[in-house]
């Protein structure tokens, strides 16, 4: 293996999984914002589906509406981990982030197998998160898609869970655009800075 491909995004598992089991707030835009912002975490890469789960069951435990466990965040970021690996979101079309928010919702509903309501509710949830995604391409960037997905997963825990999360996606001036990356999407990105 390249070790460029084993040292990208090293430690960044124990680093969302600190992060999201120690924060308060409620918000998981905000949680994924903090997260995304921190230099250990890479312009790109698989590391922001960690980000994509974290973020969603941390603000989800912190309403406690749910009663999600420390354990089960750690136990969908395993989920996610196993799945979501370089460089298969462009060799297969399944970005890792739409992998971390189907982990997050199949571990909050029991999802396996044998279930049926469970499982297809999340599948329904994972099939609404890469069609959103899907419309966000062009050239693809981890940062947007965790921000539409956690909306996604917002959505969803509305619909299905009847939690409503504050979120605040109106404040989101992605900072990353500074750094010019090939990437960026610039002005076709919802979250680019807005001039005045």
């Amino acid at each position: 293996m390249d070790i460029s491909v084993k040292c990208h995004g090293k430690g960044a598992f124990e680093l969302v999984k600190d992060i999201a089991l120690a924060t308060e707030e409620k918000d998981p835009l905000s949680i994924a914002e903090l997260l995304m912002a921190h230099p250990k975490i890479p312009f790109l890469g698989c590391e922001h589906a960690l980000i994509a789960t974290a973020s969603l069951l941390a603000a989800l435990k912190n309403d406690a509406t749910l009663s999600v466990s420390n354990q089960q965040i750690i136990e969908a970021m395993k989920r996610t981990q196993k799945q979501s690996m370089p460089p298969y979101c462009a060799l297969t079309g399944v970005c890792g982030v739409v992998i971390g928010v189907g982990a997050a919702f199949s571990v909050i509903l029991g999802a396996a197998c044998p279930k049926d309501r469970e499982s297809a509710i999340t599948m329904h949830i994972v099939a609404r998160t890469i069609d959103t995604i899907a419309n966000d391409v062009g050239p693809m960037c981890c940062k947007s898609f965790v921000r539409t997905a956690v909306g996604v997963g917002y959505n969803a825990a509305k619909e299905y869970f009847d939690v409503y999360l504050p979120i605040h996606r109106e404040k989101i001036s992605c900072f990353h655009s500074n750094k010019n990356h090939r990437n960026c999407r610039k002005e076709k990105c919802l979250y680019f800075p807005k001039t005045a």
